[in-house]
């Protein structure tokens, strides 16, 4: 058998596995695997830089299957290339637990490097891991010792270039000029409902060429492999710009209804999976058949990533040996960790300083920087607002791989999509900021930053009808909710500056997924004297009732516990002693055990108001039903802040007025167990 028949059995080979895989789960998608095979063998076969036996080696290239509802086609590369997936896995895709899911998912599959399947996610993503890798490389590298220079590589569709974020992102790769950068644009002008046509009719390469990309093209993606090969080479080879290879394809190649959409979305029926086979030259008898040619042929990427990487390693010792405390860094970075009494050059404020929460999170991310220098971030053209540069850093870019400051521009669902993705490759930790009510346009990415247990830190600043001015438009409200639903995030509120500098060890500590810093606008009072580190348990009493016992609960959140404390001394001059609880981070609190959270809360003090300048729903889980949330659910209005929060009842003398209320009432029911 000569090379280019080994390299066809090889396509073939991934294409039926795919097929079967999809066919034996009677769901998925089996047209972009038959059509895509090839670009991802060549890919995979001749440039990929990877080593199955040790997947998370850290100068490895990246791929990403932002299609990712083409999913079976990674997994036979995964199983087919010696990765940590069976044959008995690829025989339960789709099924409950197993490690072949619909859509690739990220520490859950070996080999699997982004969660990919809601589209243009995945386009993000490997710019983010293109931003991390030259990062690293300026932070690491030194003359004579490159232990940084690898690539990244995506395999996108018409779906992923279609959404909006693709765009962002890709403007942002392009001007920044990320050489290290290829998509493989699988080009088959078909999506679910019918040709590309009907709603996709633009010069794909006239916009990725002005974006500052540059563009190949590969006019048989089905069978042409030097054309491939050759494009490849090409791409790697531009190190100032990101690459596109357009790749001309047939969705659900050799299939009976191959180049329609009838081949995207459902399994080819048992009769249609024959009738491919034989347009293969396939035994149509044969289900999840891997020759032992083929399995030798892709086999060998053990040997060659297992030389590759044991090559780096060499090279990683060489410089270890001669940087040392460099080398110390880089195994604390990699390994997610933070340095030793990194928190100690917090900052803290005095009584009658009362910065805005922004602020003194931005005085906070710059004590931490130069104790965390593998800390990086960036914000929506909005530094000036959100208070989130480096200071004394330069801003990332090719004139410095080194900077600090990631300047995204206007994109705010690429900028947390990117920031994901610098997550995904590991090494550095990241953090985004724009003003809150945006989060609307970042909800994809903080959800997928969610899922995947990233620890991106989302500063969201402008954080209530406080703001003013700009109006409703600008003006969060059903913003905290929509985000408190969201598993494994934690968002947190803090209520001055220094529960801000203990937000920002909460979310520096956390490595288990995302947090959410939500800061003011205006300025907040700073509450003294108040026990330290109540915010790290997410709630705490921040000033107990006098008297003894408290006959209610005042909680609050932000620049509410100011209105809390303020309501305490009104009600306090009448005699009723009630205690204000600080709720700075409800998913916190929620972890704690219940013998703290009722020494917080007791259960037997029913009469609760709670007061937070935002939607009220969920409130009744600390306040019980018949408890009192104040809010606003209603949008603002344009008008100085002070105005707005008095004309939509965010004051403290309503909230001690809804105390009085309810210890009027004889008949509050006792609150449920949480």
């Amino acid at each position: 058998m000569d090379s280019r028949e080994l390299d066809l059995l090889c396509i073939n080979t991934i294409r039926t596995l795919s097929i079967d895989g999809v066919q034996k789960a009677n769901s998925g998608h089996p047209g972009l695997p038959l059509g895509a095979a090839p670009m991802a063998y060549v890919l995979w076969q001749q440039h990929l830089k990877h080593d199955p036996s040790e997947p998370r080696w850290p100068d490895r290239d990246r791929f990403v299957l932002s299609a990712g509802h083409g999913s079976m086609l990674l997994y036979s590369l995964l199983h087919l290339t010696g990765y940590a997936l069976s044959m008995d896995d690829l025989k339960s895709f789709r099924q409950w637990g197993s490690r072949t899911p619909g859509h690739p998912e990220y520490g859950w599959t070996s080999g699997v490097e982004a969660t990919t399947g809601p589209l243009g996610q995945g386009t993000a993503n490997v710019v983010g891991m293109a931003l991390a890798e030259r990062w690293l490389a300026a932070r690491y590298n030194r003359p004579g010792h490159t232990i940084v220079d690898h690539m990244s590589y995506a395999l996108v569709g018409d779906g992923d270039l279609m959404e909006g974020i693709s765009a962002e992102a890709a403007s942002l790769a392009g001007h920044m000029g990320l050489g290290k950068l290829v998509m493989l644009y699988d080009s088959n002008d078909v999506t679910l409902d019918g040709p590309a046509a009907m709603s996709f009719g633009e010069d794909v390469a006239s916009r990725y060429t002005s974006y500052g990309w540059q563009v190949l093209r590969v006019e048989d993606g089905n069978a042409d492999l030097a054309a491939l090969e050759r494009a490849l080479a090409a791409a790697k080879a531009e190190t100032s710009k990101p690459s596109l290879i357009i790749v001309r394809t047939t969705i659900g190649y050799g299939a009976p209804k191959q180049g329609t959409c009838k081949v995207h979305g459902a399994p080819l029926g048992a009769d249609g999976v024959k009738e491919t086979k034989k347009a293969l030259g396939w035994d149509p008898d044969k289900q999840f058949h891997v020759p032992e040619e083929a399995r030798a042929r892709l086999r060998s990427a053990l040997d060659r990533g297992g030389k590759a990487r044991r090559d780096w390693q060499a090279r990683f010792d060489a410089w270890a040996k001669a940087f040392p405390e460099l080398a110390a860094e880089w195994r604390c970075a990699q390994a997610g960790e933070l340095p030793k009494g990194w928190e100690a050059g917090l900052p803290s404020f005095a009584k009658g300083s009362d910065p805005a929460t922004r602020d003194a999170g931005g005085k906070a991310i710059n004590a931490i920087a130069p104790r965390v220098p593998w800390l990086i971030g960036g914000d929506a053209d909005l530094s000036e607002s959100t208070k989130t540069s480096i200071e004394g850093s330069a801003n990332f870019g090719a004139r410095d791989w080194g900077g600090r400051n990631i300047r995204y521009g206007v994109r705010e669902h690429a900028m947390g999509a990117i920031a994901n993705g610098i997550a995904y490759h590991g090494g550095a930790r990241t953090y985004t900021a724009t003003f809150f009510v945006f989060s609307d346009y970042m909800r994809p990415a903080v959800r997928l930053a969610a899922m995947n247990h990233l620890p991106v830190v989302f500063v969201f600043t402008h954080d209530s009808v406080a703001l003013g001015e700009d109006g409703p438009t600008h003006q969060p409200v059903e913003h905290l909710a929509a985000l408190r639903v969201i598993p494994n995030l934690h968002v947190v509120r803090p209520c001055d500056g220094n529960e801000t500098a203990e937000a920002w060890r909460h979310a520096l500590e956390r490595t288990q997924g995302p947090t959410v810093l939500v800061l003011s606008r205006q300025k907040l009072p700073v509450v003294e004297p108040r026990p330290a580190g109540g915010l790290l348990r997410g709630g705490y009493v921040i000033s107990e009732a006098a008297g003894g016992a408290p006959r209610a609960l005042l909680i609050a959140s932000g620049s509410e516990v100011a209105l809390a404390l303020a309501a305490q001394r009104e009600l306090a001059a009448e005699g009723i002693g009630a205690r204000v609880v600080s709720l700075p981070c409800w998913e916190a609190f929620a972890a704690q055990p219940q013998a703290y959270r009722d020494s917080v809360l007791p259960p037997a003090v029913r009469a609760r108001v709670s007061i937070e300048a935002g939607a009220t729903f969920g409130w009744q889980r600390w306040i019980g039903d018949h408890g009192v949330a104040i809010g606003i659910d209603r949008f603002g209005a344009s008008a100085p802040g002070n105005v707005n929060l008095e004309q939509l009842g965010i004051t403290g003398a309503r909230a001690a007025s809804a105390v009085r209320e309810l210890l009027l009432k004889n008949t509050i029911p006792a609150l449920p167990a949480r």
